[in-house]
């Protein structure tokens, strides 16, 4: 028995019980993999409180009976299109009310499967899943590990690479071919690399612009290993920078190891990102600080929690989160450093282990 998905399923049975439906469809592909263990898309699995179907189409039916646990899913080579063999399967019970992923369906799609089982009498309820899978296991927390590991890796070659003159894009390619020799499936995001003014940019994905003396460069990536994702962000010097740039990475670094205090069971992320952001503001820098403090990392990018002024989420063991203040100063440039962090017992242990002291090229 595959005691992992076996132990998924159960939790979302659980759930099923809670909101009161008898059948839930999985069309979410990070869902599909995380209750089936399949890793091909064009799937949806079906799930009553007593069987479970995996739905998928020829070109990836022998993978599906190579993956997905026999013993807990029959496998359905779907035919004549996804919606129609997924009504026939639950207008073939007795199961009444049924349970979509709001967040998993084109609303065409959500249209048209909602019509054909209001057609066989199936009431049509709207369910999030991504909760289920906010507190992770030790199979995750092992490739999350992993995943971190290559980030780290990643960053230690890319600071005695880079050089004077390079683009920004040449880091990244070099970053990113790095990751995938140790062992990373592809970016967990686009790469991130923003020197100088474009420092100012949260989201400054690499470009054409050369790196120069005196600037700051902040690069922010991710490798993905077996579908699990790190994210990490570091900012260093090439060479000599200003004091008002000094400035900034200091504050910020003390923001973030702030946060790694206050990360901790029984606290209410709102809570955390407000001790930073306080502290952010209180420096003098409030206005430059517009994102949250953090978000949650595993089979997406950007899960639940959320370390944000909205989230009212209470953090519990075995959440993985991410601790990335910054400060971005149009015109002149920005910082950010971010650690992806455990969620422990009694504190967090930050995965991330790169350094984080000012490290001038």
């Amino acid at each position: 028995m595959n005691t992992k998905i076996e132990n998924r399923i159960k939790a979302l049975r659980e759930f099923m019980l809670e909101k009161k439906v008898d059948v839930t469809i999985i069309s979410k592909e990070v869902n599909v993999r995380y209750f089936s263990d399949f890793t091909g898309d064009s799937t949806w699995l079906i799930v009553s409180h007593n069987a479970a179907y995996l739905v998928t189409d020829s070109r990836y039916t022998q993978q599906a009976l190579q993956q997905v646990p026999e013993e807990i899913f029959s496998v359905v080579q779907q035919t004549e299109g996804m919606v129609v063999c997924t009504t026939e399967i639950i207008g073939s019970s007795e199961n009444r009310h049924v349970a979509v992923e709001g967040n998993g369906l084109f609303a065409n799609v959500y249209i048209h499967l909602s019509e054909l089982l209001t057609n066989i009498n199936r009431k049509v309820t709207v369910v999030d899943l991504d909760p289920l899978r906010i507190v992770k296991d030790k199979e995750e927390l092992e490739l999350l590990r992993k995943a971190v590991w290559i980030a780290d890796e990643g960053f230690k070659h890319i600071i005695n690479y880079v050089k004077i003159g390079m683009s920004e894009n040449q880091v990244a390619q070099e970053l990113e071919n790095y990751m995938r020799s140790l062992g990373s499936e592809r970016p967990a995001f686009t790469t991130i690399v923003a020197s100088g003014h474009r420092g100012a940019l949260p989201h400054g994905v690499a470009s054409d612009k050369l790196i120069n003396y005196g600037e700051f460069v902040t690069i922010d990536f991710g490798a993905v290993y077996q579908g699990y994702h790190s994210d990490i962000t570091r900012t260093f010097a090439m060479g000599k920078v200003s004091d008002k740039l000094n400035d900034i990475y200091q504050t910020v670094l003390s923001a973030q190891l702030l946060g790694l205090e206050h990360i901790a069971p029984e606290k209410v992320c709102k809570d955390v990102d407000k001790v930073v952001r306080d502290y952010i503001a209180n420096a003098g820098y409030g206005d430059y600080f517009g994102h949250g403090l953090g978000h949650g990392v595993g089979l997406e990018i950007h899960e639940l929690p959320r370390l944000s002024p909205s989230c009212s989420t209470i953090l519990k063991p075995n959440m993985v989160v991410t601790d990335e203040p910054g400060i971005y100063i149009p015109e002149l440039g920005g910082v950010r450093i971010e650690d992806t962090v455990l969620v422990t017992a009694d504190g967090c242990q930050p995965l991330t282990q790169s350094e984080k002291k000012l490290i001038e090229i």
